[in-house]
């Protein structure tokens, strides 16, 4: 059991991490030779397209969780953002029931839900109607990002003053609401309390490996957006874990972008739709997903952000991806990875997403998992 001493220590331990840089790691080791290669699952924004409408996003995002399902993916997550043209997923909750209520099997939830726009007990009552629905299917992802600017975080009645400790604490707060109820307890979330949704901590630096580690959970790194710290999250969450109620090991799940089509140039085409909207939400200027454009025109400055962006990402043809897939597998030894495809044509994306299932499971027939885990540990 966490204790307020050990939240007092990790604030003080957070603010050294941020005034000392990041960590000397390049190399991520284990013992355990065999674990598989990395579980696939999804990150979805229910992106809605140009000229489309949330509607179809939505519904969209339900078909994809289906053929996810149908292809052995792991799970489903949707994202919290707001005020996002082409995001349709900002009442997370509500998207993943309808998910949930499309599929029967696959895991579903949020990748994720931002807890300093919500109160715990909110977020508890939410997912604890969730999970009382659909039994042992419901995750939990939070982070401690507004999902949003900071005009937009005030109309969520968002407290903004930037008070470190307050996450941590949310966090065990809401964990404490998803767990039985205690004696004398005067405040209940109903449903939730009992469920035991797994909790995930969702993070892009070293501030949220740590207090996974010291909580004891499972560590979502947002590698597909922000890779620059990826080594180093992995490094320290996996050395400062300690075993918790819900996990006796260390479990990092990492973002990839995958664009995968019948030839590398086609997915090099469908790939330009994504590049647009990042470059747009770099510039202040979120909309739509673009349809794709031949011959992308990108400026020096824009060839380094999208440069940053490809650090995590597999573009072409099933070979290349199943290249690109082995590769990110050997530099980080991931437990799992969580895919995210941002492809304006819903058929093509949905092809994408069967493509990569494809992969892994050749790859996993051929023992490429194997091999990567006994060099990991040779490291």
């Amino acid at each position: 059991m966490v204790s307020l001493c050990d939240l007092h220590h990790f604030t003080i331990f957070s603010v050294r991490i941020r005034r000392q840089g990041s960590f000397g790691c390049t190399t991520i080791t284990r013992s355990d030779t065999e674990r598989p290669l990395a579980a696939l699952s999804i990150l979805d924004l229910a992106p809605i397209v140009q000229g489309g409408s949330a509607r179809q996003a939505l519904m969209n995002s339900r078909a994809l969780a289906q053929m996810a399902e149908s292809q052995g993916y792991q799970r489903f997550w949707l994202a919290e953002h707001h005020n996002m043209p082409g995001i349709a997923s900002s009442a997370t909750a509500v998207a993943i029931g309808y998910v949930a209520e499309g599929t029967k099997r696959i895991r579903v939830g949020a990748g994720g839900v931002m807890l300093p726009n919500h109160a715990p007990l909110i977020i508890a009552e939410q997912f604890g109607t969730l999970a009382s629905l659909y039994p042992d299917r419901i995750d939990l992802g939070i982070g401690r990002a507004p999902g949003t600017d900071q005009l937009t975080a005030q109309a969520l009645r968002r407290n903004l003053t930037g008070d470190i400790d307050h996450f941590p604490r949310d966090v065990m707060e809401l964990m404490a609401y998803l767990d039985d109820v205690e004696e004398g307890q005067r405040v209940r979330a109903v449903p939730g309390a009992g469920t035991r949704v797994p909790v995930w901590i969702l993070g892009s630096s070293l501030y949220g490996a740590q207090l996974a580690a010291m909580l004891g959970l499972p560590y979502a790194f947002a590698s597909h957006f922000a890779p620059q710290m990826m080594m180093q999250a992995i490094e320290l969450y996996r050395a400062s874990f300690r075993p918790s109620e819900q996990l006796a090991e260390p479990y990092v799940m990492l973002g990839f972008n995958v664009c995968a089509a019948a030839s590398v140039e086609e997915a090099q085409y469908l790939r330009t739709s994504s590049l647009q909207a990042i470059l747009r939400l770099r510039r202040g200027m979120p909309g739509q997903l673009p349809p794709p454009v031949r011959g992308l025109t990108l400026s020096p400055e824009d060839e380094a952000i999208v440069s940053q962006f490809s650090q995590c990402s597999a573009v072409g043809d099933r070979d290349t991806v199943a290249e690109s897939l082995l590769d990110f597998a050997r530099r980080t030894g991931a437990d799992e990875l969580m895919i995210a495809s941002q492809i304006f044509d819903h058929a093509a994306r949905i092809e994408s997403y069967e493509i990569l299932a494809d992969v892994h499971r050749d790859l996993t027939l051929s023992g490429a998992g194997e091999a990567v885990v006994e060099e990991l540990s040779d490291v």
